[in-house]
């Protein structure tokens, strides 16, 4: 297919869309015209090969994010959260420089935030810095999540309906990504209990659904990293508070008792009881991307765990 500068194609399935994206070629000339239509610099882009949407950086000072319309909802997620969070948090997040609409693909331009992503130090960082660092990622939650909802009220999914779908699906789900019978065979006890476990008419908090390192900025003082910066708000819903525990709980606390208990003191929790654990366990189970072989960032986790609650008590160890 050939593509003009002037024109972005419908795509009808998302690994169509994922295989333009991944032929930068096709699409850059398009963001760049885009750019230029807002009078801005479009001299030195840097396209970045990560993440879900067409994502150009203009300069040093400038990111643009372009939404294929079958992740409208993206659009719609973080243009409402950057503009409900503006001035509410201790953090820098990104700001709305320009938005629009090309081809039935809407985009915003974003400031692009100083720093150096999370994923590229995390690894070698010492365990103090880690356990530091995973505290202030428990504040920024709570932060986040004492913002009024504003327009975010209306943002679809509503929680109690989320929560249902993931329930229904999500033996299927699990079994399609290969999840060891051993771990299976606990799941409906799980799926039981999630509905008394888990809040469903609670007054909802706003929800990033991805605190990870790919998502945050780091800065460095004195050989002392702290969290400098948080992007990528295109998964933001509301709904109870305890589901934004799961990504840093599954990717950076590894089932270290200190990490685990800096994210909580962080987030306000001073202690973690049985009742704590399954809850975040049947929520981690219910994520919208969940997927235990990939993301449980813990070394043997399915040998040294033989069930989904020796599992829950790696994960959450104290």
């Amino acid at each position: 297919m050939t593509i003009t500068p002037q024109q972005l194609p419908h795509f009808a399935d998302a690994a169509s869309f994922r295989a333009f994206r991944s032929a930068s070629t096709q699409w850059l000339p398009i963001a760049l015209d885009i750019a230029r239509s807002h009078g801005l610099d479009a001299g030195s882009p840097h396209v970045f090969a990560t993440g879900t949407n067409l994502v150009v950086g203009l300069g040093e000072t400038l990111i643009l994010k372009i939404f294929p319309p079958l992740l409208a909802a993206q659009f719609v997620s973080e243009r409402v959260a950057l503009t409900q969070l503006k001035g509410r948090l201790h953090l820098p997040i990104p700001e709305i420089v320009a938005e629009g609409m090309r081809d039935g693909w809407p985009y915003l331009v974003i400031t692009r935030l100083a720093g150096t992503l999370g994923s590229e130090v995390w690894p070698s960082l010492p365990e103090p810095q880690k356990e530091r660092l995973l505290l202030q990622i428990g504040e920024t939650i709570a932060s986040v999540q004492r913002a009024p909802l504003g327009p975010l009220a209306h943002i679809e999914p509503r929680w109690d309906a989320f929560m249902r779908r993931q329930m229904q699906a999500c033996r299927a789900r699990h079994e399609r990504l290969g999840l060891a019978p051993k771990f299976l065979e606990g799941l409906d006890d799980f799926l039981r209990d999630a509905a008394k476990l888990i809040p469903m008419d609670a007054p909802p908090v706003i929800l990033i659904g991805e605190y990870i390192p790919e998502n945050f900025l780091l800065a460095c003082d004195d050989g002392q990293w702290s969290l400098g910066g948080l992007f990528d708000f295109g998964d933001v819903l509301t709904g109870w508070s305890d589901y934004d525990l799961l990504g840093p709980s599954a990717f950076m606390a590894a089932g270290r008792p200190g990490r685990v208990k800096s994210l909580l003191e962080g987030f306000g929790y001073a202690r973690l009881d049985a009742t704590l654990k399954r809850r975040l366990m049947a929520l981690m189970l219910l994520h919208r991307a969940s997927d235990l072989n990939s993301h449980i960032c813990i070394e043997g986790w399915q040998e040294r765990a033989d069930d989904l609650i020796e599992l829950q008590e790696l994960i959450w160890a104290t």
